[in-house]
């Protein structure tokens, strides 16, 4: 309440009144344009992913949407150019700290204390990848290689987050890894 003047029941009754409980995407805009757009980006959501439990709104497979997040860099290459950098253990490991594990379909991996398994690998296209925090219930990756007027634009989507801490940290870290990576290209 007093990050965004409402309290988790006011917002709840408000996304209810709208008739948006079953709409995920125009409830947490209905509640960024409440909340005065800007102030804090990570309210709407927050709030909608604690309407999703309060309700036990889950997807098909019995679990619920959670935090989704994105993590997004340009660079002067081209997929073919760049996708070295993720082809390999070792050419991986050198801007995501921690990485062990072959970069193929199927592979096991650990990142820190972190496991999973790297899904379909389409080179220069996207990547995809179960991640599993401990703690925490498995998430998903897609990382994305997105060309548009000629530039490359890398983009990490991490889905299905549990909690707000963790989508916060698994933010920073792609945003660093990211970052680590354009400054080796």
């Amino acid at each position: 309440k007093a990050s965004t003047g409402r309290s988790f029941a006011e917002w709840f009754s408000m996304i209810e009144s709208a008739g948006l409980a079953d709409k995920r995407r125009e409830a947490i805009q209905l509640v960024y344009d409440a909340t005065g757009r800007g102030k804090d980006v990570w309210w709407p959501t927050t709030i909608w992913v604690e309407f999703e439990r309060s309700k036990g709104i889950v997807k098909k497979d019995g679990r619920p949407e959670g935090y989704n997040i994105c993590c997004t860099k340009g660079f002067k290459h081209t997929p073919a150019e760049l996708f070295p950098h993720f082809a390999t253990e070792a050419a991986f490991a050198a801007w995501v700290p921690g990485w062990k594990g072959v970069m193929k379909e199927g592979a096991a991996f650990t990142c820190g204390d972190a496991k999973g398994e790297v899904g379909r690998i389409r080179p220069g296209k996207d990547i995809r990848m179960v991640w599993n925090s401990p703690g925490y219930p498995p998430t998903e990756i897609e990382i994305q290689f997105n060309v548009t007027a000629g530039k490359l634009t890398i983009n990490f989507y991490h889905k299905r987050i549990g909690t707000r801490a963790e989508a916060d940290g698994l933010r920073r870290a792609w945003g660093a890894a990211l970052d680590r990576l354009k400054a080796l290209t």
